[in-house]
């Protein structure tokens, strides 16, 4: 690989053991500090993907999972299955409530439409080839276009070997990429997931808490055709055969502890500029807060006495109030800190720098200046459109972006746009075929309401125009009005149904033009607009790539110049963390201590028998028996539910397979502390800690209370 600006400043640093989400890649660069955690492999074969333990490390689109058999056993996080889960519950068979396991190959079922597992086989640095001379050149539209062009081609050359998924991702704010392969594994099985009395034991209420007691943990498992290829689901499909697996620790863990986690977590934010900090912490998440808590009142009073609308709203519940209290503990977290004070200072000394020398004054001082102005322009019209995201039905979104296929379906597939070319159909289609089980009409047009009451009150110029025309939204309209346009809309629809949604894949612009449906109708008249506004926003976007990356280039020297560890924000791409297993010396109100241990005694303290305290009967009575088998803790004298560790993570990390320091398999990443999450703009190494539900917790309840002995004997722990 060609010395990067990101090769250089490892180089010169010397990183933090708790800090950093490493691409494998970068790992020989603190190869020191990975010996002196703990590490016993060489840190060089973790730099190696097609060979153990990084083969076994797998994504599932959203989380992150891992072999951990060789018949492509997949352990993940509970609320990673979750979906899966509640899609094929019913109100007579409550996976959800009641767990499931399947005793056999023949019991398992189909994971929720467009379920995914993704193996990566390969990464490159790509960025010459993206940003060429002649793109280098350009701006705007123009720019967004060209390098659209090359990951297109990029990416088509790179899916020739058929059955892999091929993506081109951006380091450091557009500064860098790296084409990633991976091999797609489109038929997901759901095999195990406990009660949500153990899986999601706690609830709401426990979530991003310490102390906790959570078995948050799954199994999928991976199936590819009888040659070994990459198949849409089929009886004939037989399990994957990974070429490694995850073998499970003989040996538990105890505090201070070697420990890494290896995943993909989505999204960081810790060289954001100030001005971006500012409209997240004092806007925007603040609105999302507000926004989430009306969702979940509002598909709570919906559901409240359909049993089958509730279990189809579970997943989105589900996320919806994760996100929820994440971001109310971030704004917690940011109450009273002096991190824009900080991160205002830390910019203006980079500035300074920059200024100081005519060289680098040159090379980076107007592009820092110009950021600044168009990332405004960005948040301004983010503001603006707030509502307007939330205001549309959802069977009007599926029109718009059926009608989008049409249109780009009549051009080559290279020039179509990307996520409507033929290698995105199958994706497209689970969607579409995933409402059936997602979607309430009642639900939805409430949802849709709420929102729609604040866009309307919004003034004429702040709306969009064309779809207050395709809806009927006009000046002063009052609540009553409102509801009674919607209702016009969705009772002028089929849409409603599986079959009609279905039968709108593969047809012609034509077609839909000549519809009478109300959704597709709006879908037809917004068509135009959108296509302006999305050249709008690409223009914006192009401009911005130049200038943000530009920023990068010199906050990398200004760190590099200091001595800073320089590792690129999270990007839903692999990455590996390490550190070790350790509670705190206070709790997040400053008093007391965090053990790094919770046990099963903590699971019957707050067991209640019913709502989010709900653990099984069977659970209850086995810890009451003491029969724990050999899954005892030595010096805990009993069995370890979570524990906690000092390890960089954050959302898409969750089901991260936690490895020991011979990479076996401990655990599993799943949480972390109220007070902590802030570290996805703020890393704070006192404060931040994750959680980690223990193997062996896992084990215990599959083989004392669940009885999946065929699994446990299939991970060779029996």
């Amino acid at each position: 690989m060609k010395k990067t600006f990101l090769t250089l400043a490892i180089l010169s640093t010397v990183a933090q053991a708790d800090e950093g989400m490493w691409m494998p890649q970068q790992l020989p660069q603190v190869a020191k500090q990975l010996k002196a955690a703990g590490l016993k492999l060489d840190p060089a074969s973790l730099t190696k993907l097609t060979e153990f333990p990084m083969n076994a490390i797998v994504s599932l689109g959203g989380c992150s999972a891992s072999f951990v058999s060789p018949q492509g056993l997949v352990a993940t996080n509970h609320h990673c299955v979750y979906n899966s889960v509640a899609v094929n519950s019913t109100p007579e068979r409550d996976l959800l409530a009641n767990g499931f396991l399947a005793k056999n190959l023949t019991e398992e079922l189909p994971a929720a439409p467009g379920s995914r597992i993704y193996v990566t086989k390969d990464v490159s640095n790509v960025s010459d080839k993206i940003i060429s001379a002649d793109v280098a050149r350009l701006a705007g539209k123009a720019r967004v276009d060209a390098m659209e062009k090359n990951m297109k081609s990029m990416v088509a050359e790179c899916e020739k070997d058929a059955g892999h998924r091929c993506t081109v991702s951006s380091y450091y704010g557009g500064l860098e990429f790296y084409l990633i392969k991976q091999l797609e594994i489109r038929d997901v099985r759901l095999v195990h997931a406990p009660p949500a009395g153990v899986g999601k034991f706690g609830g709401d209420t426990d979530n991003w808490m310490w102390p906790r007691h959570t078995g948050d943990y799954g199994f999928y498992r991976a199936y590819v055709s009888k040659d070994g290829k990459a198949a849409d689901f089929s009886k004939d499909n037989v399990p994957y055969l990974p070429k490694s697996h995850l073998k499970i620790a003989k040996e538990g863990v105890k505090e201070g502890d070697f420990i890494m986690a290896l995943g993909y977590p989505g999204r960081t934010n810790r060289h954001r500029l100030p001005s971006e900090v500012a409209f997240t912490f004092d806007w925007n998440y603040p609105a999302f807060v507000k926004a989430s808590a009306e969702t979940l009142a509002i598909i709570g009073q919906e559901t409240k006495t359909n049993e089958d609308a509730k279990l189809k709203y579970a997943g989105q519940v589900a996320n919806v109030n994760n996100y929820y209290k994440n971001r109310k503990g971030m704004l917690t977290s940011y109450e009273g800190s002096d991190f824009l004070a900080r991160k205002t200072r830390e910019h203006a000394d980079m500035k300074a720098w920059v200024n100081a020398n005519p060289a680098r004054q040159k090379e980076y001082a107007a592009d820092i200046e110009q950021v600044e102005k168009l990332i405004a322009q960005r948040d301004a019209e983010t503001k603006r459109d707030f509502y307007l995201n939330s205001s549309s039905p959802r069977l009007l979104t599926t029109a718009r972006r059926l009608y989008r296929l049409a249109n780009e379906s009549t051009k080559p597939n290279a020039e179509r746009k990307s996520g409507y070319q033929e290698r995105d159909l199958p994706a497209l289609k689970a969607a579409v075929a995933a409402i059936e089980r997602t979607y309430d009409e009642k639900v939805d047009k409430a949802l849709v309401l709420n929102s729609l009451k604040k866009y309307a009150a919004q003034p004429k110029a702040e709306r969009n125009a064309s779809f207050d025309a395709a809806v009927g939204i006009n000046d002063g309209m009052s609540e009553a009005q409102l509801k009674a346009v919607l209702d016009t809309m969705y009772a002028g629809s089929k849409l409603g149904t599986a079959a009609e949604r279905a039968a709108w894949i593969g047809k012609t612009p034509a077609d839909f033009k000549a519809s009478n449906d109300s959704f597709v109708k709006a879908a037809v008249a917004m068509y135009d607009a959108g296509m302006k506004s999305e050249a709008e926003e690409e223009e914006l976007a192009g401009k911005i790539q130049q200038a943000y990356a530009t920023y990068m280039k010199a906050k990398i020297a200004y760190m590099t110049s200091k001595g800073q560890p320089v590792y690129p924000d999270a990007n839903s791409t692999l990455r590996v963390t390490f550190g070790k297993i350790a509670g705190r010396d206070h709790g997040a109100d400053g008093t007391g201590s965090w053990s790094a241990f919770t046990t099963v005694k903590g699971v019957v303290a707050k067991a209640t028998g019913e709502g989010e305290f709900n653990a099984p009967a069977a659970q209850l009575a086995a810890i009451k028996a003491k029969d724990f088998g050999k899954y005892v803790d030595p010096k805990l004298k009993t069995v370890p539910v979570n524990y906690l560790a000092t390890l960089d993570i954050t959302g898409g990390n969750s089901g991260s397979a936690a490895l020991n320091s011979k990479a076996e398999f401990i655990g599993l990443a799943f949480d972390g502390t109220l007070d902590s999450i802030i570290s996805d703009w703020d890393f704070n190494k006192a404060n931040t800690r994750d959680i980690q539900v223990d193997v062996r917790y896992m084990l215990w309840n599959m083989k004392h209370v669940d009885k999946a002995d065929n699994l446990l004997k299939e991970m060779n722990v029996e």
